[in-house]
């Protein structure tokens, strides 16, 4: 069922409304009576009206109706939201709260009401919400003081009180809104609800949202992408989720928690992050109102040579370039500009310009082919106003048709320059850095609009049921974490491992190195003991005439370090030539929200030193593996450095493919490190494995 009528109801009924001075039912009513289009119905079997509206008794009575608001308390509330079911009321509101932030039972009480909506197929938004607010028709069904002004902007948040405050703020700086949604606590309807029905509604031109967490993460990113494509979305996600306690058993679990989850995710979905609510809101009137631009190279022109500088200094710390002038913009400019001014750019037509004179550099930066766009910075002077340079800005802006923020640094004497601006859907600062923040937005959502997406990649060489039975024989035994014995789990999923095998006798150790060409690397094998290296429990470069020696040492070792430790026995395995190749981490890391993770980073002892890791949410598709190997700052290692041979790129991110494949069919894996897979020129080998598993899963 579409959200068409929640945000474009013709009757609203108003469930709990009073007349009590302080209430929430007053507060509804009073907002819907004061703005909205359509009819109000309230809903109170002990009164005859509210507010001089008749009342009806309950939701049998009110007839065709597209929204039911709830303000009744939580015991009843199930009760009227099964009743707006069965009269055949598409759309519920319930800002009731006393629910699954609550405790137990009002977790229960949570549960019986999706259920109810469910059933009925019902557009539910909450409990504990304040509301909805729907500027295309008037209506303020919140109980917030505010009714939000005209716009093309989209809005959800999972706070209440954050709505109110951002409303009070945004109507003082001329902010307008298209639709307003409090999610409250997300029993049915969610973000990608929302997004989903913004992405479709030709009147909302940005979407923005406060989120304290997402419920479906992989879903998340399906729906965000498609819309996108067409609509940038901004978020300021708050809190940090603790990773699971299982995390610290692997590298790849310490590394990718929560918080690497949500950034992988949004950047995998097109979303465009903000680090707090100015930005947010900075990103937005750039996006809503000004064109994208063709190309990066950013223009400054100003009257002050600080701020011109401040200004080139955020140019370089976004994803921008200051751009280069033409020669026959230079011209152009030493004939307009006199000769204390510097017509190289930032351009500084120094304090004593006036309207005419900043005109014409505008004019001539932005006539300029190789400039994106234009950031436009002013200080107060005698010889012009802001009003004055607001009206050149905006006619400028029209007749080229590129992207341009200013910023005027000053107060008072800036306020009707800014709605000036503002009403051209201009966007405008105090502080310079924030302008060229919102250019930077432009660009950052210019790449997004024009990505490409590849499917998820499928390998069909994999042996699903191998892998399978290594899982389940681990459960019987009771173990949660397995290492190398569960090699031939990489190799079931097509990915190389070197010659070898765990044996648990000193004869069939002998017997595996004697098949081997070379010498040998062995490793103690227990669940218990997860750094081998650090008790002495690995040997490099063992002769097969040492081989049966070894295995005993390896395992005395392992009972004097742990005697309680299970030990499985010892793996002989191929040596490989690692200063022929790169070692690198691929992992898997299961995240409570977005699912199975994907990791990948420079390798070895060192990889939670140097912290050299990308992560993205699987499945993945060919080309998304491939942008993990860019990621890194390791990247020219494996690509030739230092006169070393490349690696076989191909290799790594078939491996990393084939982990994401892994992650996705086996949610009872919830870590795996392959730690190091080395990477050469010939190809890439697992060396090293090891994973913690949920045997409730399989």
């Amino acid at each position: 069922m579409g959200l068409e009528t929640l945000f474009a109801p013709e009757r609203v009924a108003v469930v709990g409304a009073t007349e009590r001075d302080g209430s929430v039912g007053r507060a509804v009513m009073e907002n819907l009576l004061g703005t909205f289009d359509g009819e109000t119905v309230p809903v109170n079997p002990n009164a005859d009206a509210v507010l001089g509206v008749e009342t009806v008794a309950d939701l049998t009575e009110v007839g065709d109706v597209d929204l039911a608001v709830v303000v009744v308390p939580p015991s009843i509330a199930i009760d009227v939201v099964e009743q707006a079911g069965e009269e055949g009321i598409e759309n519920v509101v319930v800002i009731t709260a006393g629910f699954g932030e609550t405790g137990s039972e009002g977790a229960a009480r949570e549960r019986e009401l999706r259920e109810v909506a469910e059933r009925y197929g019902l557009n539910l938004v909450g409990p504990n919400s304040l509301g909805v607010i729907a500027t295309g028709v008037g209506m303020n069904a919140t109980f917030g003081p505010d009714m939000a002004l005209d716009g093309s902007i989209s809005f959800m948040s999972q706070s209440g009180a954050f709505i109110t405050a951002v409303l009070d703020w945004a109507n003082d700086r001329g902010i307008g809104f298209r639709d307003v949604v409090s999610l409250g606590n997300k029993a049915v309807l969610d973000e990608r609800d929302f997004v989903r029905a913004w992405g479709d509604d030709p009147d909302t031109d940005v979407v923005l949202g406060y989120l304290e967490g997402i419920g479906e993460g992989r879903a998340f990113v399906d729906a965000a992408r498609e819309v996108t494509q067409d609509t940038p979305i901004v978020l300021v996600k708050s809190g940090r989720t603790e990773a699971g306690a299982h995390a610290a058993a692997s590298h790849t679990g310490t590394i990718a928690g929560s918080e690497a989850a949500y950034e992988a995710g949004l950047d995998q979905a097109g979303v465009l992050r903000a680090e707090n609510v100015q930005e947010l809101f900075d990103s937005a009137e750039a996006l809503a109102g000004q064109p994208l631009p063709e190309a990066d190279d950013v223009a400054v022109v100003t009257n002050a040579g600080g701020p011109g500088v401040m200004a080139t200094d955020a140019v370089g710390d976004a994803g921008l370039s200051l751009a280069s002038f033409s020669q026959d913009t230079l011209d152009q400019l030493g004939e307009e500009l006199p000769e204390t001014a510097n017509i190289y750019n930032p351009v500084d037509v120094i304090g004593d310009a006036d309207v005419d004179r900043f005109a014409a550099a505008i004019d001539t930066v932005l006539s300029d082919p190789g400039v994106g766009a234009a950031c436009i910075v002013s200080c107060p002077v005698a010889v012009l106003t802001f009003d004055e340079l607001a009206e050149v800005i905006v006619e400028q802006q029209a007749k080229h048709g590129k992207p341009v923020a200013v910023c005027f640094m000053g107060g008072d004497s800036a306020r009707d320059a800014q709605e000036t601006l503002n009403a051209a859907g201009i966007p405008a600062y105090f502080d310079p850095a924030r302008a060229i923040r919102s250019l930077d937005a432009l660009r950052e959502y210019r790449d997004i609009s024009t990505r490409e997406y590849d499917p998820a990649a499928e390998y069909d060489d994999v042996d699903p049921d191998a892998v399978r039975e290594i899982l389940e024989e681990a459960a019987d035994r009771g173990e949660t974490r397995i290492g190398v014995e569960a090699m031939d789990l990489l190799s079931a999923y097509g990915i190389p491992v070197p010659d070898g095998a765990v044996v648990d006798s000193p004869d069939e150790a002998r017997a595996v190195a004697e098949r081997i060409d070379g010498d040998v690397v062995m490793k103690v094998v227990s669940p218990d003991i997860l750094h081998k290296s650090d008790i002495g429990g690995v040997r490099v470069g063992v002769p097969d005439d040492e081989v049966a020696a070894t295995y005993d040492d390896l395992v005395q070792r392992a009972r004097t370090y742990q005697p309680d430790a299970h030990i499985i026995g010892v793996q002989v395995q191929e040596m490989l030539d690692l200063d022929a190749g790169v070692e690198t981490i691929v992992g898997i890391n299961r995240d409570p929200q977005f699912g199975p993770l994907v990791l990948f980073g420079l390798g070895g002892i060192f990889v939670e030193v140097l912290e050299d890791t990308t992560v993205r949410v699987a499945p993945l598709s060919e080309r998304e593996a491939s942008e993990m190997i860019d990621d890194v700052q390791a990247a020219p290692l494996l690509r030739g450095a230092r006169g070393r041979d490349p690696v076989e790129e191909s290799a790594v991110v078939e491996t990393i493919g084939r982990l994401s494949q892994l992650a996705t069919d086996f949610p009872a894996i919830l870590e795996l490190d392959v730690n190091p897979l080395v990477a050469t020129p010939d190809g890439a080998t697992a060396v090293d494995v090891r994973l913690t598993i949920d045997p409730d899963e399989l």
